[in-house]
């Protein structure tokens, strides 16, 4: 008996399970394609959505498809269909950043008990409390993280203090750039066009006071009602890093922080994205703990954990703005 292949409307839900990632300023530069008579799902980078300023190499694309294809991964295992993934399938196609196809019951994925946290995981650009995060949870998490061949190094005071120096040294770059400004302005505040990019509302209060670098989106543009904070002093902070630095990396390192991202809010913490500090390479490698165990040696993204409140998601674009089926192909 020939083996099911999955219906569209189930690829689709998984597809719209999918688009729930985190992206580098909420762009989604992520377009699918499902073949359903040979059943397979393409994932391509989405061009239009690129970032030449400030993401000049596609490395923040790439973590965001990963991070997309982890959640398929998950919606997919959650539904009894674990996907078999191919990382850059064709080298002569480098924006098919990944292929999947689906069989049924073919054994459990561990990672789909991770479905219901996928609507709930929002990045927040609110204080946290003081309250640290326990060491079992962040074991958990490092856990995580090894599990997509990946390392997550959960950083000292000392290193907290160098990772501030870096983001305010990122900042005031930006501030001197006007190219990186206007590329920041076409996807944050006025440039979100409402289905994508961070909205005013979801920039966060101003930083009065704290160490947590947390990045602050306004750029000097007037934000009517915006209030202003504390936030942490002594700031939670981690970074997922990877064993090499090319485009297959960059696609593992996007599903192991989302895998984090997810193993995280279950686990009740808030979380928060920075990659403000990784965008210029001189800075990026600041970042880099000659101590860290291989799978952490080339740092991919800055995450802070902690416990705050509840936040509103940033906009998501249609699955039918990214998704296309292939009805006639043999």
């Amino acid at each position: 008996m020939p083996a099911r292949i999955a219906d569209v409307a189930s690829v689709t839900a998984w597809v719209d399970a999918a688009t729930m990632a985190p992206s580098m300023h909420n762009a989604q530069p992520w377009k699918f394609r499902y073949v359903p008579a040979a059943g397979i799902l393409q994932l391509r980078m989405d061009t239009a959505r690129s970032m030449p300023r400030t993401d000049p190499s596609g490395r923040g694309m790439h973590i965001g498809c990963g991070a997309a294809l982890f959640n398929l991964r998950v919606a997919a295992a959650h539904a009894g269909w674990p996907a078999d993934v191919r990382l850059l399938p064709d080298p002569a196609d480098p924006t098919l950043v990944a292929t999947a196809s689906f069989a049924e019951g073919e054994g459990s994925d561990p990672v789909s008990g991770l479905r219901p946290a996928i609507g709930l995981r929002h990045s927040s650009r609110e204080p946290f409390t003081d309250e640290p995060v326990p060491e079992e949870l962040l074991a958990g998490l490092m856990g995580a993280a090894r599990a997509e061949g990946a390392g997550l190094s959960v950083l000292g005071e000392w290193q907290v203090d160098a990772v501030v120096e870096v983001a305010r040294d990122a900042e005031q770059d930006e501030s001197l750039s006007a190219g990186i400004r206007d590329e920041i302005a076409r996807w944050t505040g006025p440039g979100a066009d409402g289905s994508a990019g961070i909205p005013a509302e979801s920039f966060g209060p101003r930083p009065h006071a704290g160490r947590a670098p947390v990045r602050d989106f306004a750029m000097g543009r007037p934000v009517p009602h915006r209030r202003s904070a504390d936030f942490e002093q002594s700031p939670c902070l981690a970074v997922v890093g990877t064993p090499q630095d090319r485009p297959q990396d960059w696609l593992i390192a996007g599903q192991a922080l989302e895998r984090v991202l997810l193993r995280a809010t279950l686990d009740g913490l808030s979380t928060s994205l920075n990659s403000q500090a990784l965008e210029r390479p001189d800075l990026r490698w600041l970042l880099r703990d000659p101590r860290s165990p291989t799978t952490s040696a080339f740092p991919q993204m800055l995450l802070r954990l902690g416990y705050g409140p509840a936040i509103q998601p940033t906009p998501r674009r249609a699955v039918s703005e990214v998704l296309e089926v292939d009805r006639a192909a043999p």
